[in-house]
């Protein structure tokens, strides 16, 4: 199983979708299989219910994708908030951390109106916020952190695929550390 992790907005589900064609597996965005499980946008359920109920039922969304067959996941870019989650999605799959800065993220998604986290007056300062807090649980997390920085979709698919040949079975945990840097 092949794991994207990131912020909103840094290119998951993007890459991840190119990245499943390219290796010939099926693509599962966690966010469309949560509002699935709702029946409702994850917006909706976000203001009706609040963060911690949602996170409620991204773990345990997460919990069964990641045992379900191989596959390109794109997660949520607050699932590695739980520390339960981190280790899931550490354990279970090759994890790449989709890094871009707050002002590329910006830039991306100022005009999305379905990011709940980003409904706020300064949506940029919100990212830098999230990124400053989430950076550290995406590295403890990822065997591989991927800067996104100007590079295109497709030389971010085959950056990753190239990593994906190079070590095709899982990364031994007692060597992840030296993946990551």
């Amino acid at each position: 199983m092949i794991i994207l992790i990131g912020l909103p907005g840094s290119g998951k589900s993007t890459v991840g979708r190119l990245l499943a064609r390219r290796l010939q597996l099926p693509f599962v965005d966690s966010d469309l299989a949560i509002e699935q499980r709702l029946g409702c946008s994850i917006r909706e359920f976000f203001e009706r219910e609040g963060e911690a109920r949602f996170r409620d039922v991204e773990q345990a969304v997460l919990d069964e994708l990641t045992q379900g067959p191989a596959c390109v996941l794109s997660t949520g870019g607050g699932a590695v908030l739980r520390p339960a989650n981190r280790q899931c999605l550490r354990e279970r799959g090759q994890v790449f951390y989709l890094r871009s800065a707050p002002e590329e993220v910006f830039r991306r998604v100022q005009h999305d109106r379905s990011r709940p986290l980003l409904q706020v007056a300064d949506p940029l300062q919100k990212l830098r916020e999230l990124h400053a807090q989430r950076d550290p649980l995406y590295r403890e997390t990822a065997h591989c952190v991927v800067e996104t920085g100007r590079p295109s979709v497709a030389s971010l698919v085959n950056w990753i695929a190239a990593k994906l040949e190079l070590q095709p079975a899982p990364l031994n945990p007692a060597h992840a550390s030296d993946a990551s840097h």
